[in-house]
């Protein structure tokens, strides 16, 4: 069965891709046989890098809840200059689509980031993710995918200094995501990703503080699911928007889900961190899981079992 999928000008060979945050920069040489294994995958995608290096928040930055995780990473990172030196040639040894998370407090700094990523072989990459929705970057919890206004603004001012395609990764810490996606779509982004983490707060009720060093954080895993195929599915049906569906992604049957709500691939993250190999078995249960329906590829599936 053929599993390769096509999601704006980016040709995956399964819809399997490996989110940003959950496995690391991209060091994976010291683990040649890890290397193989996500060169089997669809594709990589960097943590996210910033302009200047982030500490990220304080400890505890995870704290596991009902069917997920919170967590308060920060978006530590060595900074893009640091990141370039240290990571390029590793990361273009990959055999998959590669893919850098790029984020940042203002549209000048993101923009500022990709002039740096590009003074490097920044060919190693088929693509940016514009991370321009991390709840995890200060105590109010806001950030640039909130705002119609601020996403166009940002998309726009990057999409003049990126020489590559730009996906845009989405929050769901809104009242429409619709909006926002048409404000990305109309200022030059290829690709939407959504979603990412909901904006949560776990607390210690007899110590009166919460329970991450960063006060609040990103929930993730199976309990925001059905929350991402609903917006998936308003985005897809109401936008011409290419979407990659992130959200609890767990089994090989939440991957279909996804399709069938006009995802064109999708991103694991919480699983990578309940069991770090589980994600190489998708795209065999995938074909397990098609082997009895009439369809002989992901393409076909995506437009037979769409739902309207």
């Amino acid at each position: 069965m053929d599993l390769s999928t096509q999601v704006g000008p980016l040709t995956l060979k399964n819809p399997i891709i490996l989110a940003s945050g959950t496995y690391g920069l991209g060091n994976f040489t010291h683990l040649s046989a890890l290397g193989r294994r996500v060169s089997q995958l669809g594709g990589f995608i960097t943590k996210t890098i910033t302009l200047k290096e982030r500490l990220g928040n304080l400890p505890p930055r995870i704290i596991e809840t009902a069917s997920g995780i919170i967590n308060s990473v920060g978006l530590e990172n060595p900074g893009i200059e640091q990141f370039c030196r240290a990571n390029l040639d590793n990361i273009a040894r990959l055999r998959t689509t590669k893919i850098i998370s790029i984020g940042g407090i203002t549209a000048e700094e993101i923009a500022e980031a990709i002039r740096i990523l590009q003074k490097y072989h920044y060919r190693v990459f088929d693509a940016i993710e514009l991370n321009i929705s991390c709840p995890n970057i200060n105590k109010a919890g806001f950030c640039i995918a909130q705002s119609p206004k601020e996403t166009k603004k940002t998309v726009q001012k990057v999409s003049n200094v990126s020489k590559l395609p730009l996906i845009v990764k989405l929050s769901p810490n809104v009242t429409d995501v619709t909006k926002i996606a048409r404000a990305a779509l109309d200022a030059g982004a290829r690709i939407i990703s959504l979603i990412n983490t909901i904006s949560a707060l776990s607390i210690n009720w007899r110590q009166k503080k919460s329970m991450l060093g960063g006060f609040t954080g990103g929930l993730s895993g199976p309990a925001i699911k059905p929350i991402a195929l609903k917006m998936v599915y308003e985005v897809t049906q109401k936008t011409n928007a290419e979407v990659i569906g992130i959200g609890g992604i767990m089994h090989a049957e939440d991957v279909l889900e996804f399709l069938s709500v006009g995802a064109r691939a999708v991103q694991v993250g919480t699983l990578n961190l309940v069991n770090p190999f589980a994600v190489f078995c998708l795209p065999q249960e995938i074909k397990k899981k098609l082997s009895n329906e009439r369809t002989k590829s992901i393409k076909n599936f995506i437009s037979d079992y769409r739902i309207e």
